[in-house]
């Protein structure tokens, strides 16, 4: 494994770091390459997730806090200084291994450490019962990337604040709930974030490149993208219709119709789901001008759908439009 560096130590933009992926990822020859960031305070959204039912966007104005999307699927992040970000970039295209092995070597480091962490659900890295790491991938042709969070210690007020109803009673409520479920490493090491990031590197990879200040420059062209109205907002358009839902094993679901005389002019399909496949292609334009019945949209879409959405099973998608 190569550790990518940077030829100085500015902390920069989340949006920065995404781009930073995408350049390892189209520029540099095809091997696994790992590198680490932190950002200031900042809420990241899912690729298919819709802002304003994710982020606290009051809340995040009031105290500081950046609002990013990315391009891969899953749900809404909050990060900040304390929290320590990972990025994996390999030519693997299998979807499932290119998962299981970033997520076996981060448990395994930690096990090194002494610390009792294990793979669960469809991303996260737990210590014991409660969650430390949930992450995230995507492909561009000919390789996948794959990021995610690593929880050193964070602002738990923020954390929760940033992405849920700005109450204090639901925000004190929300903070209690989320020391239930997730941990920090602070509570298990003793050694510093510095160390812990060095112990990291030394133990995932082998050797290292340092991006000069013309890489910096190329991906600060990239970064242009992330940082558009367009890219962070979307287009957000209204639908008549509206359909809601959790498939297990695969994810929250907000299916948005344009209807006309029962027949689907327009879909929109967002959530927090893992996109391994052309959602447009497969889903989206195989649906418009259809029936909105069961026996029209079985006859509509292809035979597979966990080739589109990982772990997507038809009778589960079918079930949740027509209902």
């Amino acid at each position: 494994m190569i550790y990518v560096a940077l030829s100085d130590t500015t902390t920069r933009r989340l949006t920065f770091y995404l781009a930073m992926e995408e350049y390892v990822a189209r520029r540099l020859d095809a091997q696994d390459y790992f590198f680490m960031w932190q950002v200031e305070p900042t809420v990241i959204f899912g690729r298919n997730q819709l802002i304003e039912n994710e982020v606290n966007l009051d809340y995040c104005k009031a105290h500081g806090i950046n609002t990013y999307r990315r391009k891969s699927g899953g749900g809404c992040v909050y990060a900040d200084m304390d929290n320590i970000m990972f990025s994996y970039i390999t030519p693997d295209d299998n979807v499932n291994l290119t998962f299981a092995r970033y997520i076996d070597m981060v448990v395994q480091t930690l096990r090194k450490l002494g610390i009792d962490a294990s793979a669960s659900g469809r991303n996260d890295v737990m210590i014991g019962e409660r969650k430390v790491s949930g992450n995230a991938f995507y492909h561009i042709p000919g390789r996948s990337i794959v990021h995610g969070t690593m929880l050193y210690s964070t602002d738990m007020k923020n954390m929760v604040g940033a992405i849920t109803p700005n109450d204090a009673k639901l925000l004190s409520k929300g903070i209690q709930s989320v020391r239930q479920h997730v941990t920090t490493l602070k509570e298990h090491i003793t050694m510093d974030i510095e160390d812990f990031k060095l112990f990291v590197r030394e133990n995932i990879c082998d050797s290292e490149i340092t991006l000069d200040a013309q890489a910096i420059a190329h991906i600060e062209e990239i970064e242009k993208e992330y940082l558009t109205t367009e890219f962070i907002y979307g287009n957000n358009p209204r639908y008549n219709i509206t359909k809601r839902g959790r498939i297990e094993g695969t994810g929250d679901f907000e299916i948005r119709l344009e209807m006309k005389n029962d027949v689907i002019k327009d879909i929109n399909v967002m959530g927090d789901f893992f996109l391994v496949g052309d959602i447009g292609k497969g889903i989206v334009n195989a649906l418009k001008n259809r029936r909105l019945d069961r026996e029209t949209i079985d006859k509509a879409l292809p035979d597979r759908l966990d080739d589109i959405i990982l772990n997507l099973k038809r009778e589960d998608f079918i079930e949740l439009l027509t209902k």
